[in-house]
């Protein structure tokens, strides 16, 4: 699975972080009607009034690729047209 964070340097500056506070992206991605886009929300929380300016190309966020499992008995028998938030659909 990939997971997202925001760029360490934007937390720290601004206290810029994704509004579901982690992004995972599993396999509801691969057959879903986003046509494969990613989409990240974040929040400029800083409490200091700094405004983040961010141009075209600008690194915001990152991602993590990390290993997974799947049991034994995880059978489905419906199929889910995913995203984020789809996950109690």
């Amino acid at each position: 699975m990939l997971t997202l964070y925001p760029r360490s340097g934007l937390g720290f500056k601004y206290r810029v972080q994704l509004s579901n506070t982690v992004g995972v992206i599993d396999s509801d991605y691969y057959y879903s009607d986003n046509e494969g886009h990613i989409f990240i929300k974040i929040v400029n929380a800083t409490k200091a009034h700094k405004t983040v300016q961010l141009k075209a190309g600008d690194g915001f966020a990152q991602g993590i690729f990390l290993p997974f499992g799947i049991t034994d008995d995880d059978e489905c028998d419906v199929k889910r047209n995913g995203g984020f938030g789809s996950t109690s659909e």
